[in-house]
């Protein structure tokens, strides 16, 4: 059915399953710490950066017609919904067509949403999500539900994913970025869960500085 190619993918995908449920049984103190970190960090971030949101939100208002913040439901920790919250980027008819994948040089975006998106600075007010619990600082990016179960049907093991909190960075968004295919973020998303340790948190957080300054792969 699947091909070489399938076979490949399932076998990798029971490799990642025995070597997660192996992993997760040594995750206790490293989640109390994880937690204590992020919620330390995301309220002092958000206190730092609240001048640049309160101008950003302005701008946004200013240029088009709409909400200033916007909220979609995602995918969570063991398949759990939730809405994480962003900035909004694009006009407020960018899904008329249904839902899609934002493309590089998208034309629903708006200039604003240009720079934000650009800065990552439409992500920040998902440190709320990060405090409310529904997400960590790192961790696989939370997917919408269409896309998790078209994936789901693509990748074998797919939902694995889902074993942790999603983030917001995580180790595929600073080594593929936006230009990384599905089946290659999930695997960047499987080696971080193998490996998690604050050591590999505090790297992904210094490398998402420089994906910050630099724009790298933003879209």
């Amino acid at each position: 059915m699947y091909g070489r190619s399938g076979l490949r993918m399932r076998c990798k995908a029971a490799a990642y399953q025995s070597d997660s449920q192996a992993r997760t049984k040594g995750w206790g103190f490293y989640s109390f710490f994880k937690r204590l970190f992020e919620v330390v960090f995301s309220v002092s971030l958000l206190l730092f950066i609240l001048p640049v949101l309160l101008l950003t939100a302005a701008a946004i208002k200013l240029e088009s017609r709409g909400p200033i913040f916007y909220k979609q439901e995602r995918v969570g920790l063991n398949g759990r919904p939730f809405h994480v919250i962003k900035l909004r980027s694009m006009r407020m008819d960018a899904e008329k067509n249904g839902p899609q994948w934002a493309s590089k040089d998208d034309p629903r975006v708006t200039r604003v949403g240009k720079f934000i998106r650009k800065t990552r600075i439409d992500e920040v007010p998902q440190l709320i999500n990060v405090l409310r619990g529904d997400m960590s600082l790192i961790g696989p990016r939370p997917e919408r539900q269409v896309f998790t179960d078209k994936f789901a049907k693509e990748i074998p093991g797919f939902k694995q994913r889902l074993i942790v909190k999603p983030g917001l960075t995580g180790w595929a968004q600073v080594n593929g970025g936006y230009e990384a295919t599905p089946e290659e973020k999930f695997e960047m998303d499987m080696y971080y869960i193998q490996k998690q340790s604050f050591l590999l948190d505090m790297k992904i957080l210094v490398r998402t500085v420089w994906v910050v300054l630099s724009g790298t792969g933003a879209r």
